[in-house]
């Protein structure tokens, strides 16, 4: 029998569903809306209704939880969070009331939050799911004020940011107005895994950016930052099992310690900003280091992991000491990221001076191989380390490409070179990620935001069941051409194109005239960025990350 707390819970679900179920529209009843009837919400919940309503909320917003995990403190740093982002512009009574003497009457003055599980762990496929239900409180309505409903507290998170999208500052009134009410949404993710990738190597990012960056994520509801922090033209991490590594870094002070490394890592939960608990976004951390090739700067620090002084990648794959390297990295590294998922890498091997280095000649001579068969000696013994210790090995498409049939079963195989190759992935009965660079490299700055935006990581595959083993997608931010100085405005808004794609309902953004149903939502969440601090370049440019090209809003670039 239900105890009374849970026996209201289950109360309210049952009318709250009858409610959502009795209003339910269909999302493309009206194909080509003029603005005025666009949901600018994003990205765009699973299923919602809305009425037409003004509501007041109040500046000193309180929280009431329930629910198993509702005394989370994850819960309560977000809400502080939000809080502090939804009343930006407000907080308290304002001059104007205080001159006068009168107080203010506001619609919704607290936001009730149900979480039904304790259950805090952070790994891939975790519940975001969640309903969000606000309504002015009449004694009448059977919802009343503001009520959140989720499974884990990540869920709870996302619905916080749906709800922070709701509230907007009224510059008349002063006062923080939501409009359209009552809101009654059911809302989860298309895929579990939607991702963004930075890379460290090609330009240094200090570490307050890393964080600027992750958090930018959480208001596109991305869920795993993709750190490609070593590659050929610099290893700037701290490994301690092997402290010359990182004399590979382009200069001592262009570094990541262990430390920074287990704050990014742990940014994501709590990350503590002139002592105020600030940031808490529920965004795994998927570490990659990719090799064989791309590492020549590992032998800055130790030279015997280049085949020659003129053959300095792919690395030495004859000695033990290679493969001892490549375990203490993931050793040291398994301390600081708790994801399952580990990025070994593989692309780009061009394994010719293998080939042509004598020593390297002699050992596939006496093996009896060729270069491409070390290529798979090297990738699958690197695959058994990452599973050792744990981890699930996540490679970029070549390595299937080239040998599908003896990587492990476990491996989850990352597309970006073309279309086809999820599809073939997933027949085989592999787990995909899709990133394909003709739409969502983010570094090709050519490519327009409805390209990014129409891009479909099932595109070729009709089974069910098969496209249940494609986890979802992911934006490369690659550093060649980026730095602090311009990698916010060229990550978004098409990062942001990309991530309605893995969020919102297939059907649901798939049908109209995008240029009516998505662009003007695009370019208000892009103002909504640049209003939090992101500095979100226009929708429309020809070119991303450039700046207008004239006067004229926020709202129409």
């Amino acid at each position: 029998m239900l105890s009374d707390p849970f026996k209201s819970h289950f109360l309210f679900l049952i009318l709250s569903f009858s409610l959502c179920v009795s209003q339910t529209l269909a999302l493309n009843s009206v194909p080509e809306p003029d603005a005025s009837a666009l949901t600018y919400l994003w990205p765009l919940p699973s299923e919602f209704t809305s009425g037409n309503h003004t509501l007041s909320v109040d500046p000193d917003l309180s929280l009431a939880v329930a629910g198993i995990g509702g005394s989370s403190a994850i819960l309560r740093a977000a809400f502080d969070r939000y809080r502090a982002i939804i009343f930006k512009h407000t907080s308290g009574i304002s001059i104007f009331s205080r001159f006068t003497g009168r107080s203010s009457v506001y619609d919704i003055s607290k936001l009730k939050i149900i979480v039904n599980s304790d259950n805090e762990e952070l790994q891939l496929g975790v519940d975001e799911s969640y309903t969000l239900f606000v309504s002015k409180n009449d004694g009448k309505s059977i919802i009343g004020e503001a009520t959140i409903e989720a499974n884990t507290v990540y869920g709870a998170l996302r619905a916080l940011e749906t709800f922070s999208q709701l509230c907007s500052f009224d510059y008349g009134t002063k006062s923080v107005q939501i409009y359209k009410a009552p809101w009654c949404i059911r809302d989860k993710p298309r895929f579990a895994f939607r991702g963004l990738l930075l890379d460290t190597s090609r330009h240094y990012f200090p570490i307050y950016v890393i964080k600027q960056i992750i958090e930018s994520m959480s208001y596109a509801k991305l869920n795993v930052f993709h750190w490609h922090i070593i590659d050929e033209e610099s290893f700037p991490l701290e490994v301690p099992a092997y402290p010359k590594l990182w004399k590979g870094s382009y200069t001592k002070w262009e570094r990541y310690t262990v430390e920074d490394a287990y704050e990014i890592v742990k940014m994501p939960l709590f990350l503590f900003l002139d002592y105020f608990m600030w940031c808490v976004t529920g965004i795994n951390v998927m570490a990659e280091i990719d090799i064989p090739g791309h590492a020549e700067s590992w032998g800055t620090g130790y030279p015997d992991l280049w085949p020659s002084t003129s053959c300095r990648e792919p690395l030495d794959v004859t000695k033990n000491f290679t493969f001892d390297v490549i375990s203490g990295i993931l050793t040291d590294m398994r301390k600081i990221f708790p994801f399952e998922l580990f990025h070994l890498g593989g692309d780009e091997v061009n394994t010719d001076c293998w080939s042509s280095t004598p020593h390297v000649k002699q050992w596939l001579q006496d093996r009896n191989m060729t270069a491409k068969d070390a290529y798979k000696y090297f990738v699958l013994k690197a695959q058994e380390i990452a599973i050792s210790k744990n981890w699930t090995p996540v490679n970029w498409e070549e390595t299937f490409n080239t040998f599908a049939e003896n990587l492990n079963p476990r491996t989850v195989v990352h597309n970006w070179l073309g279309a086809g190759v999820c599809p073939k992935a997933v027949a085989k009965g592999f787990k995909c990620i899709f990133s394909n660079q003709g739409f969502w490299y983010l570094d090709h700055l050519d490519v327009p935001w409805n390209e990014v935006y129409t891009a479909e990581p099932l595109e070729g595959i009709n089974d069910t069941s098969k496209q249940a083993l494609v986890l979802g997608g992911e934006v490369c931010m690659w550093g060649e051409t980026a730095d602090t100085s311009d990698v916010q405005q060229t990550i978004w808004p098409r990062a942001a194109a990309a991530a309605e794609r893995m969020w919102s309902r297939r059907d649901a953004i798939s049908t109209g005239n995008i240029a009516l149903t998505a662009l003007p939502r695009l370019q208000y969440f892009r103002c909504l960025l640049n209003r939090r601090g992101v500095q979100a370049a226009p929708v429309t440019n020809k070119y991303a990350r450039r700046p207008p090209t004239g006067a004229g809003s926020c709202y129409e670039q």
